[in-house]
């Protein structure tokens, strides 16, 4: 079987692939992830998820390449990472007592034979009605500033809920692993 290799820098994805048991190797991407005019989420989700599979696929053409990423959509407007304290808290504070899309997309991809399986998933998010102390203490707990809407699922973040709709729990960290093993399973890899 030919490498398996994560198009992402993402410890959070790395972690979740860690899971299957398979050996594989990070790879970071060298995508360009700013959104085109007018994108939708899902639609930007889905092309980031191509592009960076395609991208080290390419250097590595006959590795299977699991490209994917994710972003959380606000009345249709992409939220993205915020990078900062002051940025997490206007996210936290937009989406406080609403409903926020998260669309996760996946691409598997192999240069060799241009194959390519890819999907996405949408978790619905229901958040609490957050007031500016909770918010902040939440932020300086947990300091999700690298994370699609401003919160860690897997940590304290979960709190900030009041619901969360989702086929596949693992979709929110970053990597729906549900459909990524069926995926893996139909390009030949041995998953239990």
């Amino acid at each position: 079987m030919s490498m398996l290799r994560l198009a992402s820098t993402s410890r959070y994805r790395r972690d979740l692939l860690a899971r299957f048991g398979l050996p594989f190797e990070c790879t970071r991407p060298e995508v360009d992830e700013s959104p085109f005019a007018g994108e939708s989420p899902e639609v930007l989700a889905r092309r980031l998820a191509d592009a960076k599979a395609r991208a080290v696929a390419q250097r590595h053409p006959d590795d299977w390449v699991i490209g994917a990423d994710q972003v959380a959509g606000l009345d249709g407007a992409a939220l993205g990472k915020p990078g900062s304290f002051e940025r997490a808290a206007d996210q936290l504070a937009a989406a406080s007592g609403r409903r926020v899309d998260f669309h996760t997309a996946v691409c598997l991809y192999r240069h060799a034979d241009r194959r390519a399986i890819a999907f996405a998933d949408r978790t619905r998010v229901q958040f609490r009605t957050l007031g500016a102390a909770e918010i902040e203490r939440y932020l300086h707990a947990e300091q999700p500033y690298d994370c699609a809407g401003s919160f860690k699922v897997e940590g304290l973040g979960i709190m900030l809920f009041e619901s969360v709709d989702s086929s596949d729990p693992t979709a929110l960290i970053g990597l729906p692993l549900i459909a990524l093993a069926g995926a893996l399973r139909a390009v030949g890899y041995s998953l239990p």
